[in-house]
């Protein structure tokens, strides 16, 4: 029943109004700041954006391609039957095209070659430690169920001393700086998340891995786990913070530490009275 064709048809044009509409609507968008629908506020997010976009084309037009090919061979070809209800059209068989074959197999791994030679820049510039920021860490981050413990180096500037300030959902970095940070996780896989700078990594227990981010917009974003981790996956939320200046980060960082220092010395009083 050439109903079937117009159903298909309809379903298509759906399909790609969605998609042309999707660009013009936030909520269906790239995550941005209000007002920037196409601007990620990260150097290298911008990068993945551009990759994702290629990548939609691509598959838009082959979709777009493949749905008037459907309908418009379910339209042509739908069985049609005489008066006695015998098909009108005897069935044929055909052992098909080879030529066909050959460029419906060549034309998709041309573009799969194509996209993942073209990536392969961005790639480096966002996983390879090597091309790291040279830049003292700002941070170790380790992921544990269900929160991120956020440990800065404190006033002499290294890691893992005894000054340094620990917090907890809570990472600060400045603007238009490169952030380093140390990730870990100390118990199962969790996925590093920030979906406003375009950073994903995956925390692996046993595993120090570096990963990098900027920010050119000052302001409050989001920190997530985007990786299934247990029963309180859904709590596993951060806030991220970026100041406008080194001073204002500075500021706030040395008030957090002068709140821990002090419920650190009221806990120890409060052992000693007891």
């Amino acid at each position: 029943m050439r109903n079937w064709s117009i159903l298909f048809g309809l379903a298509a044009l759906f399909s790609v109004a969605a998609f042309l509409y999707a660009p013009f609507a936030a909520e269906w968008w790239l995550p941005n700041p209000p007002g920037e629908l196409h601007h990620s506020v990260s150097t290298l997010g911008r990068e993945i954006d551009f990759l994702f976009l290629i990548i939609l084309a691509i598959t838009g037009l082959v979709f777009i391609g493949t749905q008037v090919v459907l309908v418009w061979g379910a339209y042509k070809f739908t069985d049609q039957l005489d008066q006695q209800g015998k098909p009108v059209r005897p069935a044929t068989y055909s052992h098909g095209n080879h030529r066909l074959e050959v460029v419906w197999t060549l034309v998709p791994a041309a573009i799969l070659v194509f996209i993942a030679v073209y990536q392969l820049g961005t790639w480096a510039r966002i996983k390879y430690p090597s091309r790291a920021p040279k830049v003292p860490p700002l941070a170790e981050i380790t992921a544990r169920q269900f929160q991120w413990v956020v440990r800065y180096p404190g006033p002499d500037g290294r890691l893992n001393s005894p000054d340094d300030l620990i917090l907890i959902n809570d990472l600060h970095f400045v603007k238009n700086k490169q952030a380093l940070i140390y990730l870990k996780s100390s118990d199962v896989l969790h996925s590093f998340f920030l979906p406003y700078m375009r950073v994903k990594q995956d925390a692996v227990p046993g595993l120090t891995i570096p990963v990098w981010f900027d920010s050119d917009r000052a302001g409050s974003f989001e920190l997530a786990c985007a990786e299934l981790c247990g029963w309180g996956h859904y709590k596993m939320r951060g806030k991220v913070v970026v100041h406008e200046t080194e001073a204002e980060f500075e500021k706030w960082a040395s008030n957090r530490l002068a709140e821990q220092n002090r419920s650190q010395l009221g806990m120890a009083s409060g052992a000693e009275g007891y």
